[in-house]
């Protein structure tokens, strides 16, 4: 696989786009409302799904991946993958209700007030929509107020961790986190790492003289300082590498950079239930890149559940290939089995 196929999967996180969305099919004693919430002056569209009447239940908040994917999973660059669903239907099954969104840029949520200045979304702004999210699903009749729990996806567990130890007024306890296939590092770090190991591959293979790798190496590495310190970027990089940061993206890439997974896992308080999910399978969120992670979170009651052939949007297929996310299949049942004994903790 090429550098830039392989680079792909992470930069779609930080590109805004509007996603696809998929209808979801109630049982008889649930139901799904197209529910609406602000958060700081944008317009945010969900989906609540609850149980008939006002029944008390334990409630979670959906987070899926940053960027450009919506409340269902779906992204226009992988396809309608419908994971967040399928995670939403897996609760209420469990006797769960959830709220699932559109963050900004994606879905009917659309870009609200940025629209005239998209670059000025970044991890601030959808850490503010997720606690707007919380914040509404923790008002709801329905909602247990002692059991609320989040689940996020890869680049979204940044914001579910931030809401475990968010102490602000108003804001709701979170009972429980499950982190599924996290980012576990600062965001340039992973990269630098994956771009490292994707030129040597190249070299090994004959498509790159070690020359050449250098120079990539070099270039990429020029570019991390630049962002850091500047929040500037090349025009130009090699081996597709602007696909990951480009002049249109890089105060989002800046901002996410800044923010290191491993001090938000130190402030999550001691005893929370937490489940981390990893795979063999998955280039973005490897049990080896996630020991660092699963160590700062030593302090909380942790369930590590290592996955086998699980690819990054939580389905079977080794091959973690992009061009598969969008294909139709049930959630892995591994990580279903992991969720039947975390749930209800």
């Amino acid at each position: 696989m090429s550098l830039r196929r392989r680079v792909v999967l992470v930069a779609m996180a930080l590109t805004l786009a509007t996603g696809c969305s998929s209808n979801s099919e109630s049982p008889t004693t649930w139901v799904d409302d197209e529910v609406t919430f602000v958060a700081d002056g944008l317009t945010i569209h969900g989906t609540y799904r609850h149980e008939k009447g006002n029944q008390q239940a334990p409630a979670a908040l959906l987070i899926s991946e940053s960027g450009r994917t919506d409340r269902n999973g779906d992204n226009n660059v992988a396809g309608p993958i419908g994971n967040m669903r399928q995670l939403a239907g897996y609760l209420s099954d469990h006797g769960v209700a959830s709220l699932r969104y559109d963050k900004v840029g994606t879905g009917q949520t659309g870009l609200g007030p940025y629209a005239d200045h998209p670059a000025d979304v970044g991890s601030a702004v959808y850490t503010t929509g997720a606690k707007a999210a919380v914040r509404f699903l923790a008002g709801q009749s329905g909602t247990d107020s002692d059991h609320i729990s989040v689940y996020a996806l890869g680049e979204g567990t940044v914001h579910a961790m931030a809401l475990a130890d968010d102490t602000s007024a108003g804001a709701p306890k979170i009972h429980s986190l499950g982190l599924l296939q996290p980012l576990a590092g600062r965001y340039l770090d992973l990269i630098t790492n994956r771009v490292k190991a994707d030129v040597a591959a190249a070299v090994k293979s004959g498509q790159k003289n070690q020359q050449q790798a250098d120079q990539t190496i070099a270039a990429w590495n020029a570019a991390v300082a630049e962002v850091r310190t500047k929040s500037t970027v090349p025009d130009k990089l090699p081996d597709g590498l602007n696909a990951i940061v480009n002049p249109g993206n890089v105060k989002a890439v800046a901002e996410a950079d800044a923010i290191d997974p491993l001090d938000l896992a130190a402030r999550i308080p001691a005893g929370t239930p937490v489940l981390l999910t990893c795979s063999d399978s998955d280039g973005q969120a490897s049990c080896a890149d996630s020991k660092p992670l699963v160590d700062a979170l030593g302090h909380t009651s942790l369930s590590l559940v290592e996955l086998k052939g699980v690819n990054h949007v939580l389905r079977d297929d080794p091959t973690d290939n992009v061009g598969n996310y969008s294909k139709p299949g049930p959630l892995s049942p591994q990580l279903t089995a992991a969720l039947d004994g975390f749930v209800n903790k």
